[in-house]
């Protein structure tokens, strides 16, 4: 599984439904999870952005259809990170592209 950090910004619809958003965080969630893909960890947050989760994914294209389904809905806007852990990285670094 793939990891990814994803941020999240709303937009003037989002923002002006503020109110809403943790039950469209629980049905995005529920849509995720149906597609194969677990959120680790959810935060609303304060600063550059407004807000962010973890997510696993069986692959890049996986994350890729769930985040399209999340911002046609037209509340938030995303950048998405793609995450590698200490052994992960560690392999990336060890190989020889040679």
């Amino acid at each position: 599984m793939a990891t990814f950090i994803v941020l999240l910004d709303y937009t003037d619809q989002g923002i002006r439904e503020l109110r809403d958003s943790p039950q469209r965080a629980d049905a995005f969630n529920q849509y995720a999870e149906r597609a194969g893909v677990k959120i680790h960890s959810q935060y609303w947050t304060i600063g550059s952005h407004d807000g962010l989760f973890i997510m696993e994914a069986p692959d890049d294209e996986v994350a890729a259809s769930v985040l399209l389904h999340l911002g046609a809905g037209g509340n938030v806007r995303t950048t998405t990170l793609r995450a590698f852990d200490w052994a992960e990285a560690q392999e990336l670094i060890d190989a020889d592209p040679r």
